[in-house]
């Protein structure tokens, strides 16, 4: 006679893992990924006597056509009636997303904004292992789709945003004068940190030349939070750094958090805000964990897809 009672707690141990994973993969996938939150935030960063300032960060939207209840989530964020809008990029997600980005941002037309660029407003994702993510950031592909980014510019502008990929520019925002300079994706090798100092030359010459009662508010703005171009924003005047890239780690472990950021931002740092320091600078870092995901890895575990909406007070 066979003794079998050794392997009926291996076999039930065995059982219940995979229930367990199976549970998570349809919250993950089924659920989660369309949880759509706000993160709130106050930053205590004005000069005294200043009105407050609510910014809407959004970023790594990924759409797709057929995302329609993405779409009027989004569109419905105009009623937080934001002062200022700051896009990180990854807007795109399919080769026909941008009639979904049209219909996601059309009510916040009129609100001022930045925006800079992610990969995925160049290329369309494609497959990829999600275990090569542990080796280290992603590799650019040879073989690519490109995706109608003139279009998507040309519509962003029409709204009112303002490109700062490898550039400046400053705004005047409910009596607030906004300084901002960016750069592009780190991610592609587009970040052009070389021309961080003569546009930051650039932003205090003008200042100079309206001589402004107040100093401006300077904000800093990337895709991928590499630590270079960290460590090149806060050594320019930034006063607020803006990013996304990461989703977050995209699936978390409770508890832990973020397992892969796909650049080299410390993990904690891989969502929400947080502070970086360079060479004396402390400035506030806010790294969106993003709305969207890639149509092939259509899952967000412990990680809401979100946006930011983070309101400055005086000091």
């Amino acid at each position: 006679m066979t003794d079998r009672g050794p392997r009926r707690p291996a076999l039930t141990a065995i059982a219940a893992v995979g229930a367990v994973g199976a549970a998570a993969a349809v919250w993950g996938i089924g659920i989660e990924r369309h949880l759509y939150t706000v993160r709130r935030h106050t930053l205590p960063i004005l000069e005294p006597g200043r009105r407050p300032l609510r910014i809407l960060h959004l970023s790594d939207v990924h759409m797709a056509p057929w995302q329609h209840r993405k779409q009027r989530w989004l569109a419905s964020l105009a009623d937080l009636e934001p002062d200022l809008i700051v896009n990180t990029g990854d807007n795109l997600g399919h080769l026909e997303g941008l009639d979904g980005v049209r219909a996601a941002f059309a009510p916040l037309r009129g609100i001022p904004g930045l925006f800079v660029h992610g990969s995925n407003d160049f290329v369309a994702p494609a497959p990829r292992n999600p275990f090569t993510y542990f080796a280290g950031p992603s590799r650019r592909r040879a073989a690519v789709t490109r995706l109608p980014t003139d279009a998507l510019d040309s519509f962003l502008e029409d709204l009112g945003w303002h490109s700062v990929e490898n550039a400046a520019v400053s705004l005047e925002v409910h009596g607030h004068r906004i300084d901002a300079f960016g750069v592009g994706d780190a991610h592609r090798d587009d970040d052009r940190l070389d021309l961080v100092p003569a546009l930051a030359d650039q932003l205090r010459e003008a200042d100079a030349a309206q001589h402004a009662a107040a100093d401006p508010l300077t904000l800093a703005v990337a895709h991928a939070p590499y630590r270079r171009v960290l460590d090149t924003f806060a050594g320019h005047g930034a006063d607020l750094i803006f990013a996304g890239h990461t989703h977050g780690g995209q699936v978390r472990v409770p508890g832990f958090g973020a397992l892969v950021a796909n650049c080299d931002i410390p993990l904690p740092q891989a969502r929400g805000l947080s502070s970086w320091t360079h060479a004396g600078p402390t400035v506030p870092l806010n790294v969106s964990a993003g709305v969207g995901h890639s149509i092939y890895a259509p899952v967000r575990f412990a990680c809401r897809p979100e946006v930011s909406l983070l309101t400055l007070n005086p000091a």
